[in-house]
């Protein structure tokens, strides 16, 4: 009998312990970049987009996180993650960067200075994206409309979440909640996410930038945070 009783005990705890792991799982959906590295140096699960000019990024090695450093010499490029989430879900995103060097004069609101050291963007079902970017100039809280019409027929809004050279050198945080950004950007309820990107470029102003961007995590809640 007591036999009996330490096995169920045994066993109880076992599903409690898969149950609640399983929980804390579908709480939040982490992204990282610890993938194997192609000859390319592009960890598995993402793709490089190279813009204007030569990629210049590595994955590193800090504090047993694995974290991706870009570098933009007069370029623009980027590493995407397609997925396939329901934002509903999953609201808030969580992501950190640390920006090295900004674009000298980069200004989101300036056409011919729209250059950012750190972008993070995600895509929605629809063909519509919100970047949120660590500007030189443009004030926290500055929106812009970079759409793309016909072929590729892009709706693009951007919002400044960091500006200027305060805590440059740092690893900063930042929590937004996009369902409640998406619905003030584009008056209309989100669909599915289908992908997240980070991005630099330069290009415009031709000057240097230098970020490190550390894992984006989609949270179900803050407390899961």
């Amino acid at each position: 009998m007591m036999k009996r009783v330490i096995f169920w005990s045994i066993l109880f705890q076992f599903f409690s312990t898969f149950v609640l792991s399983w929980g804390e799982a579908i709480e939040k959906v982490e992204i990282f970049f610890d993938g194997k590295l192609t000859q390319d140096g592009v960890p598995t699960g993402w793709i490089l987009k190279e813009k204007t000019g030569e990629a210049e990024f590595k994955i590193l090695n800090e504090n047993n996180e694995y974290i991706a450093y870009f570098k933009s010499n007069a370029a623009s490029f980027s590493l995407e993650r397609p997925l396939q989430i329901d934002p509903k879900k999953f609201p808030y995103l969580s992501w950190k960067w640390k920006v090295l060097k900004l674009p000298a004069g980069g200004d989101v609101r300036l056409k011919g200075k729209n250059d950012q050291a750190a972008q993070l963007l995600i895509v929605f079902e629809g063909r519509k994206v919100i970047s949120y970017l660590w500007d030189t100039m443009a004030p926290v809280g500055s929106i812009s409309d970079e759409s793309i019409g016909w072929p590729i027929n892009l709706k693009i809004k951007t919002l400044t979440v960091k500006s200027g050279t305060s805590d440059l050198g740092k690893w900063v945080s930042f929590t937004r909640n996009v369902v409640e950004d998406y619905k003030n950007l584009f008056n209309e309820e989100p669909l599915l996410v289908q992908g997240i990107r980070i991005q630099i470029n330069s290009q415009h102003t031709r000057t240097i930038a230098e970020a490190l961007f550390g894992r984006i995590v989609l949270l179900s809640s803050l407390q899961a945070h």
